[in-house]
């Protein structure tokens, strides 16, 4: 990394504005990387979820871009299915290394900007670790809570203003610094209710202390500076979630909180319709509502009343022609119904249709190259239970794009039995028909290729209990 950032200085003063030219005018900013063990061959580059550039990498897996017309932000890199976000200010130049089977425990950056870069990433990082202590002080009471959380945001706050008065950072830096530990805070608060012990969030709403939810008083709903941040949506996520609950138990006889109910949703798409006007945020928070309904209810009925809410509201072409279609492909899949007739591969290249392959009852499961948490847990818990039950088949489906050479290398360097592994001739359309989001659910079928189950999760405690009523049918 310290020649590739010698050999991008000679580069930038090769490249850079000569005096008097207007090739580029307004502030600049450089980022480039060495991407270790690539998916693909590029990498994107991303504002505010348009795409500025597609960059191809070279062949050491590098790359150099520069940013013109920069306006200082946050922007998002795209490697595959993994994204990470720079920030970038004038005359900056990042540059990173990543290795794709750790991607963001290996990511460091390098070159001016890299500090600040690295204080984020670190967040992140720390962040994620610190999930498991949240959901630990979560069983404590309210009080106890907040004072051990109050304590730890203290304590981030003290560390980022000791980092701060020794490098000087600019104030864009220090709002969203701050914004991650604040957002983090709020998310966790949000939280509470859903967690705490008691399991029901009325109670528990009912016990928080007065000013428990005082920040919501200042709240943003439309922060340009940070609407692409991870920690600010999915501050908005779960603060959407609790108080779509709170406007539910007024006019509900409900005590706890049900992803599937329908006028819970319909209150939190009205919710975030009245208090978000960032275009693009509110369609995410929009359309990912939406989606958790429609992977919670067993009630079909209620699709078209939350779709007809949703397009409303929602200004994505996309997405409305996305869940339209989704819905669609969920009212096909019902039990009793055949499974869709989908081509797929299998690890010698032989193409077949879905049903073709099904002669007992089977347990259709699913993965991509990319989640490699789910890829080898999934895997490791089909092995189990093909063991458990020999009457049950179990299909394994790659759902990436059709690049066999890369779907094969992942089987051997894990070294599974290939015989029941498969891949889609059409990705896209095979995960449509048969709803493929999130990526754990699991498809249930008798030998005749009649759905039993089209939404179920292998890591479910109940899902053996399902396996012995396929066995029994």
């Amino acid at each position: 990394m310290k020649y590739f950032y010698l050999i991008l200085l000679s580069t930038l003063s090769l490249i850079a504005c000569k005096e008097g030219s207007n090739e580029c005018d307004g502030d600049i900013a450089f980022i480039g990387g060495e991407i270790i063990n690539p998916i693909d061959n590029f990498v994107v580059i991303l504002k505010a979820n348009h795409i500025i550039d597609t960059i191809k990498l070279d062949n050491n897996n590098r790359f150099i871009y520069k940013v013109t017309q920069l306006k200082p932000s946050l922007y998002t890199f795209k490697h595959g299915r993994e994204v990470q976000m720079v920030l970038l200010e004038p005359n900056d130049s990042v540059l990173f290394r990543l290795n794709t089977k750790e991607f963001d425990e290996s990511l460091v950056f390098t070159g001016k900007g890299a500090k600040k870069n690295n204080y984020l990433i670190n967040r992140f990082l720390e962040s994620e670790n610190e999930k498991k202590e949240i959901l630990r002080i979560s069983q404590a009471s309210p009080q106890e809570f907040e004072f051990k959380l109050d304590s730890l945001k203290a304590f981030k706050i003290t560390k980022l203003k000791t980092l701060n008065n020794k490098y000087s950072f600019s104030p864009l830096f220090n709002e969203i610094a701050e914004a991650n530990i604040n957002y983090n805070y709020y998310t966790s608060k949000e939280v509470y209710p859903f967690v705490y012990y008691r399991k029901n969030e009325r109670k528990t709403l009912e016990s928080l202390p007065k000013g428990f939810y005082s920040y919501r008083n200042t709240i943003n709903y439309n922060n340009i500076n940070v609407v692409d941040y991870f920690p600010y949506y999915q501050f908005l996520e779960a603060h959407f979630e609790n108080l779509a609950l709170s406007e539910h138990f007024k006019k509900s006889s409900d005590n706890a909180y049900n992803q599937a109910s329908l006028s819970y949703t319909i209150r939190k798409l009205n919710l975030i319709d009245s208090l978000v006007t960032n275009e693009h945020l509110k369609n995410y928070l929009l359309s990912n509502s939406v989606f958790k309904f429609i992977n919670a209810t067993k009630k079909e009925g209620d699709y078209d009343i939350v779709l007809q809410s949703f397009k409303s509201k929602s200004t994505s072409d996309y997405h409305k022609e996305h869940f339209t279609k989704l819905i669609n492909s969920l009212k096909h899949l019902k039990s009793g119904s055949k499974i869709p007739e989908i081509t797929i591969s299998d690890f010698n290249d032989t193409k077949s249709s879905l049903k073709s392959i099904i002669y007992k009852p089977t347990v259709i499961f699913f993965w991509n190259y990319t989640n490699k948490g789910h890829f080898k847990n999934s895997h490791f818990k089909a092995k189990e239970l093909r063991k458990k039950y020999p009457e049950i088949d179990f299909i394994a489906i790659n759902i990436n794009s059709d690049n066999k050479n890369l779907w094969k290398k992942n089987l051997r360097q894990y070294g599974y039995e290939t015989s029941n592994e498969y891949q889609f001739i059409n990705p896209k359309k095979a995960k449509l028909k048969l709803a493929i989001n999130p990526i754990n659910k699991v498809i249930l079928v008798n030998k005749y290729g009649k759905i039993i189950n089209s939404n179920t999760n292998m890591f479910s405690i109940y899902f053996e209990e399902q396996l012995l009523g396929m066995i029994n049918k």
